[in-house]
């Protein structure tokens, strides 16, 4: 397996949880079009991976409806506040066996610019996996989606692409909690 295959799912409760607390109560839908999406772990396999997805506010609802059912099942606790400078997330969840506690930290805001912090601690994490981990996701309102791309459309590092429309291929990857 690849290292950033192997660092994409290890990043994946990090990334559940930044999703969660991004949707977990109603918060405003990002601005159509092309946003960059940097995640940045620090000490891991791979520090940062960038990625591009086009959006409209269709895409963020569905997103919210296809993601949310996920968090309600792997996630026992999810408390979202409003907070002066946006919101933040304490959550737990089980993930593949693992349990996680997650504060994630939502500032800025869904039109040109948001940054999501995630800090976890996982108390049985696969080998190699730290048990505190910090992930920070920063995004940032590109422009219009570029020609032949579709509301959905995320490119990935080396070219992957996929539509979130085609999300139960996603869910299907998640391994169901206990």
């Amino acid at each position: 397996m690849s290292p950033l295959r192997r660092s994409c799912i290890r990043s994946l409760p990090l990334l559940l949880a930044s999703v969660t607390a991004a949707h977990a109560i109603d918060l405003p839908t990002r601005k159509a079009g092309l946003w960059e999406l940097k995640m940045v772990r620090p000490g891991s396999a791979i520090d940062e991976v960038a990625m591009q997805h086009c959006t409209d506010e269709a895409t963020d609802k569905k997103m919210t409806s296809s993601f949310q059912p996920m968090a309600n099942e792997a996630c026992s606790k999810q408390d979202t506040q409003k907070t002066p400078t946006g919101y933040v997330t304490d959550s737990v969840c089980n993930i593949a066996g693992m349990s996680t506690t997650s504060r994630a930290e939502i500032t800025g805001d869904f039109n040109a610019a948001y940054s999501v912090k995630v800090t976890s601690h996982q108390d049985n994490p696969l080998p190699g996996v730290p048990k505190d981990a910090t992930m920070t996701l920063d995004a940032k309102w590109l422009g219009p989606c570029k020609d032949g791309q579709r509301p959905g459309d995320i490119v990935m590092p080396g070219g992957i692409k996929m539509n979130i429309a085609d999300i139960e291929k996603l869910k299907a990857l998640m391994p169901k909690s206990k």
